[in-house]
C-alpha cells in the first residue's frame, strides 16, 4: 500500500479511482450505442462523456493558474477551449483514450502545481472563496456523479453496469 506524502497526493489517487471507473463504464456501453440518450433533451453517452471531460479539463486548466478565478470570463468563453479539445474525440476509442491521456496529463500538472498552491485561496463558481484542493474534490464528484449516469444508461440498454460485473466476480 503506498504511503502518501500530502493531501494533494490523495486526492488524486481518489481521482485515479473514480477516473478508472469512468472509463470501465464507458467501455461496457458499446459503440455502435453511444448516440442513445434516454429521452430528447438528455445527454448521448457522447455528449455525457464530451461533458465530463470538458469539465475535468477546464478544473485543470484554471486550477493550475496562479490567478484562478472563475468568473474571469463569461462560462463559454472561460470552458471554449477546453471543450474543443474534448469534442475532437468523437468515436468511443478516441473518447476513452482521452480520458486516459487526460487524466494523466491532469495529475502531472497539479503535482508540478504543488500541494502548497492547491491550499491557496481562489474565487469559486458561486463567487465566494475556497481552496483549489476543495474544488478539484468538488470536480472528482462530479465525475462520479455523471459515472452514475453512465451506469442508468448501460441498464436502459440491457446491460449489467462494470463495477456491478466487477463486484459479482466477472
Amino acid at each position: 500500500m503506498k504511503t502518501y506524502t500530502s493531501l494533494l497526493e490523495e486526492t488524486l489517487e481518489a481521482w485515479t479511482d473514480v477516473r478508472q471507473g469512468l472509463i470501465e463504464e464507458a467501455k461496457n456501453i458499446p459503440g455502435s450505442k453511444f448516440d442513445f440518450r434516454p429521452s430528447p433533451g438528455m445527454r448521448s453517452v457522447t455528449e455525457l462523456i464530451h461533458h465530463i471531460l470538458e469539465v475535468a479539463l477546464l478544473m485543470t486548466g484554471e486550477l493550475c493558474r496562479p490567478d484562478t478565478n472563475f468568473h474571469r470570463e463569461p462560462w463559454d468563453k472561460l470552458i471554449a477551449p477546453y471543450a474543443a479539445r474534448a469534442r475532437k474525440a468523437a468515436t468511443k476509442e478516441a473518447l476513452l483514450d482521452l480520458l486516459r491521456t487526460s487524466y494523466r496529463e491532469s495529475e502531472r500538472k497539479f503535482l508540478e502545481f504543488g500541494e502548497l498552491a492547491v491550499l491557496q485561496m481562489m474565487t469559486r463558481f458561486d463567487g465566494k472563496r475556497g481552496t483549489r484542493l476543495a474544488w478539484l474534490n468538488h470536480g472528482i464528484g462530479h465525475e462520479m456523479y455523471h459515472t452514475g449516469q453512465l451506469t442508468a444508461y448501460a441498464r436502459l440498454l440491457g446491460r449489467v453496469p462494470a463495477l456491478t460485473q466487477q463486484i459479482q466476480g466477472g
